[in-house]
């Protein structure tokens, strides 16, 4: 009721008073700065008023204002008497955003072991609907010059808890969670878990950004992507003409894992270096398995607008002692003009001595085959962008100026232990998607998939179905 009166004595104040016209007069004059002063005193009690109120509730609550602090919702007090978890910078002043991305499959091949090597199996049967990426986003910028950025990938994420012993199962992680400190263009600061920079596509691997639904074949088993580790380094852009560009990055990273606990070999011809990334490591504290740390980075140089040529490598340790390098080469290329486009990307990978155990003797995988030391890929992918000009005539509300079609033909060949023929295989790829605006693509695949078998050649085609967006 007192908080009532006061607010009511305020607008007495503020309505009661005579027109700014009329107050020419000494008396006026007058009784206008005894207004002045009565609101003054006002506000000055309605202040106290509310500091008091705000004593008494923090009391209530186990925790007293201290005199002269405003009160607020996010400074109460948990049990243990520390402050509360809402009391964060943060909250009070939010500077995160939210975003991501997801897409979902539909696959149907002629056998249930169409989905390709280095990639798990979506179904027991030939035909299976698949939830295969569930991607949130978090940026934020706590200053001008400091970058805060992360993913957490949730893959295949309806399945069962019993499903995760299976190679399809669900998989939850980290994928990349970095922090940025911008320095110059030509010289900038990060720190966290890295995305690496071995070829291109591991930098723009997001499924709405791609054209077709699978990831190139060397992108799953000789560069597996998604390749992250925890570590530092620079990144910078130069200039060295009026229309060229040259970006690099340079980072020191954790490195591979190429063994288990018990010391038994991941490296393997069926898997290529999938298990052997540090996001599915076996160590026991979840780190590096030695000591050695590991060198990345790329280069690309762009001449012109729509030309970029890209060069990467990698270097570190994969075994306990630190003693057997791992390295990884890799080149990747852009040419765009007008509707079409041909991008691609090549890696070479060797692994000294992953054909003999930590023991020195020599090492083979379930099918008797010795452990690859050296692999290699490529793939090449042609894109056709177009949109028929009646569509738009015909339904202008779903083919608009910023929806597009695309034509895709892609060849993937890889061998995942070059020193034998039957580890190589190969896919061709056609594909036609649509995209009613650049964020969302609706994709339909056909692969012709080739597996080299011991006495026959295996093949397995398949259709592929998927939608994908950012959101």
């Amino acid at each position: 009721m007192r908080r009532l009166a006061i607010i009511g004595a305020l607008s007495a104040c503020l309505l009661g008073g005579v027109p700014f016209e009329a107050a020419a007069d000494e008396k006026t004059e007058k009784a206008l700065e005894e207004r002045i002063r009565r609101l003054e005193k006002l506000v000055e009690e309605l202040i106290k008023h509310e500091a008091k109120e705000a004593k008494e509730e923090g009391k209530e609550k186990g925790k007293e204002t201290k005199e002269g602090e405003k009160p607020s919702a996010y400074t109460f007090s948990g049990a243990g008497g520390g402050r509360s978890i809402y009391a964060k910078p943060f909250v009070s002043s939010p500077k995160a955003t939210v975003g991501g991305y997801m897409d979902l499959q539909y696959r149907l091949f002629n056998s249930s072991n169409g989905t390709g090597p280095g990639q798990p199996s979506t179904g027991r049967g030939s035909s299976s609907f698949d939830q295969q990426r569930f991607v949130p986003f978090f940026y934020s910028d706590i200053t001008d010059r400091l970058k805060v950025a992360s993913e957490l990938e949730i893959e295949h994420g309806i399945r069962s808890k019993s499903a995760q012993a299976d190679s399809g199962g669900i998989e939850v992680s980290l994928e990349f969670a970095t922090i940025d400190y911008l320095l110059r263009e030509p010289i900038n600061f990060r720190t966290g878990i890295i995305l690496l920079p071995v070829g291109k596509f591991n930098l723009l691997h997001d499924s709405p950004l791609n054209d077709l639904s699978d990831r190139p074949l060397v992108d799953t088993a000789i560069i597996p992507s998604t390749l992250s580790e925890a570590g530092a380094g620079f990144y910078g852009t130069f200039y060295p003409t009026r229309l060229s560009k040259l970006d690099y990055e340079l980072y020191v990273t954790q490195g591979f894992n190429g063994y288990r606990t018990d010391g038994t070999p991941v490296i393997t011809a069926d898997a290529g270096l999938r298990d052997a990334r540090q996001r599915v490591s076996t160590v026991d504290d979840g780190l590096d398995n030695n000591n050695g740390k590991a060198v990345v980075g790329r280069v690309a140089f762009s001449p012109v607008l729509g030309v970029e040529f890209g060069g990467s490598g990698y270097f570190g340790s994969y075994d306990p002692a630190s003693k057997r390098p791992l390295s990884i080469w890799a080149a990747d290329w852009t040419f765009q003009r007008g509707p079409f486009e041909l991008i691609g990307e090549a890696a070479w990978v060797y692994a000294r001595d992953n054909n003999r155990n930590l023991d020195g003797t020599f090492a083979f995988d379930a099918n008797g085959r010795p452990l690859p030391r050296r692999m290699d890929g490529y793939y090449v992918q042609g894109n056709y962008h177009f949109l028929p000009q009646f569509l738009r005539r015909w339904a202008p509300s779903y083919f608009t100026e910023a929806s597009t079609f695309t034509g895709v033909v892609r060849w993937d060949n890889i061998n995942t232990n070059s020193e034998l023929a039957d580890t190589a295989r190969q896919r061709l790829t056609l594909g036609l998607n649509f995209r009613p605006i650049e964020d969302t693509v609706f994709k339909a695949d056909y692969q012709f998939n080739f597996e080299d078998g011991k006495n026959n050649r295996i093949r397995n085609d398949g259709l592929v179905l998927s939608v994908a967006t950012y959101f």
